[in-house]
């Protein structure tokens, strides 16, 4: 490949920032600017910042267009007013929610003949390809997904909106007895409580009532209710010193019997430092992906289970053949 794959980046919270350094580690891409909402004389980016406004004014410019924006507000508008005018990638992770996603991020991607790959990350992504291909070739068996340990930044940022907290963050925990149980291949029946639970860090505001946030925090629907959660309150001094960091990983596990009732198990594990660059690391991958496509003539969405792996790759096919079959 002569030519940089250009690339743009939507928005510049945790993922546009992991992004920027991830394409420094990709030599045949080349970041050109960063989108933003806020004023771009505010942003610290090594890339052009410039407003968001002037967006379509880049459509020469830019070959894919990264969508850094959050999955409850930013995506459901973003992704399909800005597909019709470039190809994008995106990590859209409300997972009820993605069928319906795809087919306006479709509709959205064929009337502007561009390519968008949706839900691209590592849980929608790769465990999503994992569970496919496990499921596969185990048929006569269970898969099971557990999380963590890792800082979850939607819990967190519930905890953020009670009343009377400062700073607070949360993690998710795989229960060691039920991952046990798993890969013994008794192929137990687990509930939510059963398999994760959440553990919680929290600076409060001074004269706070931290009985009320606690219970506040335990009894959150959805979120905290079906989980063994546990409330440590701390001071600001050590929140910074040794909760800054967002570490996240997990398992995909499939239990299985093959026709003569021989046990089989296949699994596959992260373990992260950072969620937010080993996401972006994946989303520039997938965007290298979408630029193959649109070079073939296609259009229209995608999801990771529709891109053949060698797409991924900056190598020739028959490098990969050589070096990596």
């Amino acid at each position: 490949m002569t030519n940089k794959i250009r690339i743009g980046l939507v928005g510049y919270g945790n993922i546009g920032k992991g992004v920027e350094l991830a394409l420094e580690e990709f030599p045949d891409m080349e970041g050109i600017a960063v989108f933003t909402r806020r004023n771009p004389e505010d942003l610290d980016s090594k890339l052009k910042a410039i407003s968001l406004d002037h967006i379509l004014d880049y459509q020469e410019d830019l070959d894919v267009l990264i969508l850094c924006g959050g999955s409850a507000t930013d995506l459901p508008g973003q992704g399909p007013a800005l597909a019709k005018h470039f190809s994008t990638i995106d990590s859209y992770d409300n997972h009820n929610q993605i069928p319906e996603y795809f087919e306006t991020m479709d509709q959205s991607a064929k009337a502007g003949k561009n390519i968008s790959i949706i839900s691209v990350g590592w849980d929608p992504g790769l465990f999503s390809l994992n569970r496919a291909v496990f499921e596969s070739i185990l048929p006569a068996g269970e898969t099971y997904t557990f999380w963590g340990k890792g800082l979850s930044q939607g819990h967190s940022d519930a905890i953020r909106r009670i009343d009377g907290v400062k700073f607070g963050v949360q993690y998710t925990i795989p229960v060691e007895t039920a991952l046990e149980e798993v890969r013994s291949g008794s192929n137990p029946t687990l509930s939510t409580r059963e398999k994760h639970k959440r553990v919680c860090y929290v600076v409060a505001e001074a004269g706070s009532d931290q009985n009320l946030i606690e219970e506040t925090i335990k009894t959150m629907p959805d979120y905290f209710e079906p989980y063994d959660t546990t409330v440590h309150f701390i001071d600001e001094k050590t929140f910074k010193e040794e909760h800054q960091k967002m570490p996240h990983g997990g398992f995909v596990i499939r239990t299985a019997t093959s026709a003569t009732g021989n046990k089989q198990k296949a699994e596959f594990q992260l373990e992260l430092e950072s969620n937010a660059e080993f996401t972006s690391s994946i989303l520039v991958a997938y965007a290298r992906a979408a630029y193959k496509f649109k070079k073939d003539g296609k259009s229209g969405a995608l999801s990771v289970l529709d891109v053949p792996p060698a797409y991924l790759s900056p190598k020739s096919a028959a490098q990969l053949r050589k070096e990596l079959l």
